[in-house]
């Protein structure tokens, strides 16, 4: 059957077509319908061309558009001045969100971080009281629990560090290259559950001295070199067996990355990375850490070893030493009081940056937040910002999960 189907002039706001006439024509249109059912007349919208609303515009019928807006008012008082005669103000690429993201010279991501994690022999997971937030994770449950909320929000980078029995300490730290001590159980433990995720070691014979000290004590208190790196080289290859992705001495021997290097090709480990710590200070930031492994030293300190924190210079040649002995990341510690390093490194190095927020970083911002001194969240983000902005391409912080977490977009 035939419907007649009107088109629709009648449903065009010819108005708001300047110089538009709506025509005055019908068609006799045939549709084909079911024969159980009928449907309502189709409309068919006029529309005009763009050369029709080209043409209107020309003939100065131009459409209607939002007012210019009022410039905003000054608050009463203000002092009407001339204009400063700046031909470049910086500010106008900082007036809107969308300009600000924009421009934005530093981005940040969870894939920045690396993850610090405490682990003991027991199945609790035990409270550092002077790091709030942070445990001694039982490495079978509370670590692996650990990991995986961190992997939820896209930190796949850990670095471990062990509280040793003091039972298993010696003067000679050789616990730290038992096969199968915390660390490489560990770090089987893990890749056997996480293939993919990425494990840095800690090398250094601290939490497994007796003494306290990154390595061997000589009776007469000096700490001595050559043969501490025999021991770490142990440690280092018992670590890469178990599966460990990056080695990181931390222990500022002399000599040691190239003695670490060539012993872990030895044993087939060319894949293995070296982050050295090249640029690590004597720092007094360090003191929950070593609450946290029970690994203060017995006697002295360790500026024999330890970079003086007053020293800039000093770091560019730990820099060529490592890079010449094959050091693969250089990492500065602490990390936001030594900024000025990481931009060194960052400058006079192809190779990537690290920066380890330590404990006493964490720990102050920590504090100052309980007691609503600062925004806790937002001050973290920004030291975090202002490590990338330095120069390093990873973070070692404490803060990694909440970080992870706030970037993307969860509640604390």
């Amino acid at each position: 059957m035939a419907s007649l189907i009107t088109n629709a002039p009648s449903a065009v706001n010819c108005p708001s077509y300047v110089g538009l006439r709506a025509p005055q024509r019908t068609f006799n249109l045939c549709v084909p319908q079911p024969a159980t059912k009928s449907f309502p007349p189709r409309l068919f919208v006029v529309r005009a061309s763009d050369s029709e609303f080209e043409a209107a515009v020309v003939a100065g019928k131009v459409p209607s558009a939002p007012p210019v807006p009022p410039k905003p008012a000054a608050p009463v008082g203000t002092p009407v001045v001339p204009s400063l005669p700046l031909h470049r103000r910086p500010r106008r690429n900082r007036k809107s969100p969308a300009l600000r993201s924009a421009f934005q010279e530093t981005s940040i991501s969870p894939a920045n971080f690396v993850y610090p994690l405490f682990i003991h022999e027991g199945e609790e997971d035990t409270p550092i009281g002077a790091m709030p937030g942070c445990y001694r994770l039982g490495w079978r449950h509370g670590l692996v629990e650990e990991v995986a909320k961190a992997r939820d929000v896209g930190v796949n980078s850990i670095v471990l560090f062990p509280k040793i029995p003091d039972a298993l300490k010696s003067p000679t730290g050789d616990e730290a290259y038992n096969e199968n001590g915390l660390v490489p159980r560990t770090i089987r433990l893990l890749k056997d559950k996480y293939p993919d995720l990425v494990i840095y070691t800690d090398v250094a014979l601290d939490p497994y001295s007796s003494d306290g000290h990154d390595g061997i004590v000589r009776e007469d208190g000096v700490i001595m070199n050559d043969e501490t790196v025999h021991q770490l080289c142990k440690q280092a290859v018992a670590q890469a067996q178990a599966g460990a992705d990056v080695v990181s001495p931390s222990d500022m021997m002399d000599g040691r990355v190239g003695a670490l290097r060539a012993a872990l090709d030895a044993e087939g480990f060319q894949h293995v990375s070296i982050m050295s710590y090249t640029a690590k200070y004597a720092s007094s930031f360090y003191g929950p850490f070593r609450e946290a492994l029970d690994s203060n030293p017995r006697f002295g300190d360790k500026k024999t070893y330890q970079m003086n924190p007053a020293n800039y210079r000093e770091a560019l040649t730990e820099m060529r030493e490592d890079e010449s002995e094959g050091a693969d990341i250089l990492l500065v510690k602490p990390g936001l009081p030594y900024l000025d390093i990481i931009r060194l490194l960052r400058d006079n190095s192809p190779l990537p940056i690290a920066a380890y927020q330590v404990s006493g970083e964490y720990a102050m911002i920590k504090a100052a937040g309980a007691l609503k001194m600062i925004d806790e969240e937002k001050v973290m983000m920004e030291s975090l910002m202002c490590l990338r902005r330095a120069g390093a391409d990873i973070i070692l912080t404490y803060s990694a999960l909440q970080a992870a977490r706030c970037l993307c977009g969860e509640k604390r």
